[in-house]
């Protein structure tokens, strides 16, 4: 099997190797816990098992829906916010063309609404749907949350008006609870084809259930794959109790050593434009997951080449308070070399027939050096290439180490009690009954 790897080398700036070795019988007091279930947050542990336990009849309605709706959506809007809508945009973004919204290809492209309350963004998204055909899939536990809950109301009046109500009806799928909420409701009503969110099953942590598995389906990827990539990950976290044998144990163990090191912000760096939302989704699984308690690594991101033209002096030079875990693909799925040019003005002919791949390397391998060099620890991550299967792998990677992380922090990596705290005062400023 083509997996992860994981390079400590470049973090024994910070930490020895015997550190690391030292926090070995905690991660695995604390994976014994995720397997059994009985520690804190112990009645969100569904995804666990997930990969193997996901409803193959499911998958098949999922898909006869998706070839229903493909052939007159020339777009779908997916209506969610936080883990409702980032676990597909990072599944969609690293595999579709930068290029797709232009080239008019055959497969939907997807949207998304729900994530903001921008007015701006609303006006320009329904522009755009004044001019074609599409569909809708919207994601909500509950159906109350009120930026997708706002958006949905936009979206679902402007269905209507365009297409009328039953058609609209025939075009929006609901991603909900199995028996309660707003959500629920609406589409019982409504006659909407409904998924279920599984009530075991966290939003950040909900990539692998129809929350995820659909727009990504829609988008023309293949979730067949996604899921394998997943199963055979679990398989290596779960039968694997050495860190060298076991990729999302080194993981949880480096970040947490350091953190006790005093290292407060890790920054994930997609060595790709491509991964940003891989970025984004990592972002809100960690942080929302360790982040309580007065405690956690402050998750960060920045692009390689991209941000070092913006962040890396910071980086290279600023308080030294980060780690650094670089994730590297090793095989791109194309191929683009550097023509020459017989005038040489710009002075780059020594690049010529060097592929932008060995340049992106020597450019990391550049990068790594001198960041070490300025006092920051940096863990590798590479994968064989981008894929669905890979990106499976890598989805089940950060969410068992993330488990297995928040554990051994000494915090409930699932419940999120501080995201109610902004709710309640936006609530009050807007009169809702009752705040």
């Amino acid at each position: 099997m083509e997996t992860i790897s994981i390079n400590i080398e470049h973090v024994l700036n910070k930490l020895t190797r015997a550190e690391i070795d030292a926090l070995l019988p905690e991660i695995l007091e604390a994976k014994k816990h995720l397997l059994a279930g009985d520690a804190a947050g112990n009645d969100f542990l569904g995804w666990v098992n997930l990969p193997e336990t996901i409803d193959s009849e499911m998958l098949s309605r999922l898909k006869a829906d998706i070839h229903r709706l493909a052939p007159k959506s020339r777009i779908m809007v997916v209506v969610g916010i936080g883990g409702s809508y980032l676990g597909a945009r990072m599944v969609i973004e690293a595999l579709q063309s930068e290029f797709d919204a232009m080239n008019h290809g055959e497969k939907p492209y997807i949207v998304y609404a729900g994530h903001t309350l921008g007015e701006d963004y609303y006006h320009q998204l329904l522009t755009l749907l004044d001019g074609c055909d599409y569909s809708v899939c919207v994601i909500s536990k509950s159906g109350t949350t009120t930026e997708p809950a706002v958006a949905f109301r936009i979206v679902k009046a402007h269905l209507e008006k365009k297409k009328g109500a039953e058609e609209a009806s025939k075009r929006i799928i609901a991603i909900t609870d199995a028996r309660r909420g707003a959500l629920h409701e609406i589409a019982v009503q409504e006659g909407y084809p409904m998924y279920v969110i599984p009530d075991d099953v966290g939003g950040r942590f909900s990539v692998l259930t129809p929350v995820g598995l659909l727009p990504i389906a829609m988008a023309g990827y293949n979730i067949d794959r996604l899921l394998q990539g997943a199963r055979d990950m679990r398989r290596t976290c779960i039968d694997n109790d050495t860190l060298d044998s076991n990729p999302a144990l080194m993981y949880a163990a480096v970040r947490n050593a350091l953190y006790r090191k005093g290292i407060k912000v890790e920054m994930l760096v997609s060595c790709q434009l491509n991964l940003r939302y891989l970025a984004e989704w990592w972002k809100q699984l960690y942080g929302e997951s360790e982040g309580k308690d007065g405690k956690g690594l402050l998750p960060h991101s920045i692009t390689i080449t991209t941000d070092l033209h913006s962040m890396g002096q910071y980086v290279q030079d600023g308080e030294r308070l980060m780690m650094e875990t670089m994730l590297r693909v090793r095989k791109p799925n194309a191929t683009v070399p550097v023509p020459t040019d017989e005038r040489n003005l710009d002075g780059i002919n020594y690049l010529t027939n060097k592929s932008l791949t060995e340049i992106n390397d020597c450019a990391t391998e550049g990068t790594i050096a001198a960041h070490v060099s300025g006092g920051v620890p940096v863990m590798e991550i590479t994968v064989p290439r981008v894929d669905e299967y890979v990106l499976g792998q890598l989805i089940y990677f950060f969410e068992f180490a993330c488990g297995v992380s928040g554990y051994t922090l000494g915090v409930n990596p699932f419940d999120q009690p501080g995201v109610e705290a902004y709710k309640k005062n936006m609530f009050h400023l807007l009169g809702k009954p009752g705040f």
